[in-house]
């Protein structure tokens, strides 16, 4: 597949690279800074350039065109509401819109566990614009007609990869997650046509990530 992850120089995204192109994938790193340029082609990517944030739905299609599947895994990164308002909604509304008038249908979501109409933050909490934010995006992608995976993480760490999770199937609660094994259930789940209109909460659990995925595909 030809895969196009927006945000390619998150931690995550740099996860997920190699193991993407070590399965013989093609992927395209949408980074902001010219300057991650040689890190995400060390990672087996190839560069592209581009401010999300600003670009239009017709300047995203056709970043987007010619891909098999859009990983989307960037964010503001908190602190600014008003950016992150533009770029974990609005951009990742217009990616979502671009898809699909670029005919790419698969779309993978990296939201965070939690996320939804009941996030339950309160409006005078720093967090709440980003849960509001990813809850706007979140419905978006369900309502969009696209093979969307929503993939939401338990808080993130810099561990190593345990290669072993679990869901809600397996009995998942609010916990932690290395942010390898976030990549590794990315690249399971672009691997499982079935995991389309699947929401993925999940933290480190027992089951291998693959067990787990082909336990929920459809």
């Amino acid at each position: 597949m030809r895969i196009l992850t927006i945000g390619g120089h998150g931690k995550v995204a740099r996860h997920l690279t190699p193991l993407l192109t070590e399965r013989s994938h093609e992927v395209t790193a949408v980074i902001r800074n010219p300057e991650h340029t040689a890190d995400v082609e060390a990672d087996g990517a190839t560069a592209k350039v581009a401010d999300v944030q600003s670009m239009s739905t017709a300047e995203l299609a056709d970043l987007v065109r010619g891909h098999d599947a859009v990983v989307w895994s960037a964010g503001a990164g908190g602190g600014d509401p008003e950016r992150t308002y533009a770029v974990d909604r609005d951009a990742a509304i217009r990616s979502m819109d671009a898809a699909l008038e670029a005919g790419v249908e698969r779309y993978v979501m990296v939201s965070y566990y939690g996320a939804g109409p009941d996030h339950g933050v309160p409006e005078d909490d720093a967090f709440f614009a980003y849960a509001d934010a990813k809850t706007a995006a979140d419905e978006h992608l369900q309502a969009s007609g696209l093979a969307w995976t929503l993939v939401r993480p338990s808080a993130l760490t810099d561990d190593p990869s345990t290669g072993r999770i679990e869901t809600s199937r397996t009995g998942a609660g609010k916990g932690s997650v290395p942010r390898a094994d976030v990549a590794l259930v990315i690249a399971e789940v672009l691997a499982r046509p079935g995991t389309a209109h699947a929401v993925v909460e999940f933290n480190t659990g027992d089951t291998p990530v693959a067990d787990e995925l082909d336990a929920v595909s459809r």
